[in-house]
């Protein structure tokens, strides 16, 4: 099978011949479809995150059909299938135990430490796979499956901000824009300074305003969500929470955030990330669209 392989951190990606891979005890093998690439893939790529199995094939994106089940493996041939972020955890640790399998000290990620789905085929935990229903194209499945999942774990953190600030407007912002809007929520996105066509995109799928990240916020915002690996933002985002409000940051990566004095978080503010997924998520966001 072909498949693009990148063979460290930083290192040489390069499309390669591979042996189509054979399912394990509980795996499936999936004949991908579509693969979306998410700004993760970037950084497991560009070397921004170097925990990683090498050699490894990034993307985490993944719809496919199931065409073998190793033993003990749960699904049927033939089933349409998507393929998370979260490929693997333990279950016996205290985090999953708590139901907080996204936190596992065990866990194995797709396309980082779990073979991913830039290729034509992949192996994957039949546990981690999350059938989709027919109604919805290939490609319109794949974003949700880490853009959509770690937008809807965000916005779940902060369930009773009515005015949300978003900072980035990319995948995983113009899915939850349509949900925030869906529920109710007023929506004020900050794009890149300049990104004029970014922010009628906004517009367009429901944000009240729109405008660049160092643009005055025309509003308090009870939260607001970060998606842009940009530190800078933190204190930015914070200045424009009211008392109480909450600063969510949903990348998996960041640049340092600069230093900001102690009154920009006192109120009663709050800093907090997101962490993967759990399947729950998943299943939560499925019904959901």
């Amino acid at each position: 099978m072909k498949a693009m392989v990148l063979d460290r951190p930083a290192g040489n990606f390069a499309l390669t011949e591979l042996p189509i891979p054979q399912p394990g005890r509980g795996e499936v093998l999936v004949r991908v479809h579509a693969c979306g690439v998410c700004r993760t893939d970037l950084h497991v790529v560009d070397g921004d995150i170097r925990d990683g199995v090498y050699p490894v094939v990034p993307g985490h994106q993944i719809v496919g059909m199931i065409e073998a089940l190793g033993p003990d493996a749960a699904g049927a041939v033939g089933a349409r299938v998507g393929i998370p972020w979260l490929g693997y955890t333990c279950g016996g640790c205290a985090f999953c135990l708590a139901g907080r399998e996204n936190l596992c000290d065990h866990a194995q990620f797709t396309g980082y430490q779990r073979p991913g789905g830039f290729a034509e085929y992949v192996v994957a935990d039949a546990r981690f796979c999350f059938e989709l229903p027919q109604s919805m194209a290939d490609e319109q499945a794949a974003p949700l499956l880490c853009a959509g999942l770690i937008g809807y774990r965000a916005l779940s953190m902060v369930p009773d901000a009515r005015v949300l600030g978003f900072f980035g407007f990319g995948n995983a912002a113009h899915i939850l824009t349509q949900i925030a809007v869906a529920q109710g929520r007023e929506v004020h996105a900050f794009t890149r300074d300049g990104d004029v066509s970014g922010q009628a995109f906004a517009r367009r799928l429901g944000a009240v305003w729109a405008g660049g990240s160092s643009d005055t916020p025309v509003a308090q915002f009870d939260a607001a969500i970060i998606f842009a690996p940009v530190g800078a933002l933190v204190p930015r985002a914070l200045r424009a929470v009211r008392k109480g409000g909450d600063v969510v940051c949903a990348g998996i990566h960041m640049s340092d955030i600069p230093s900001f004095p102690y009154a920009d978080l006192w109120g009663e503010r709050s800093i907090r990330s997101v962490a993967n997924l759990t399947r729950e998520d998943g299943l939560r966001l499925l019904e959901l669209a």
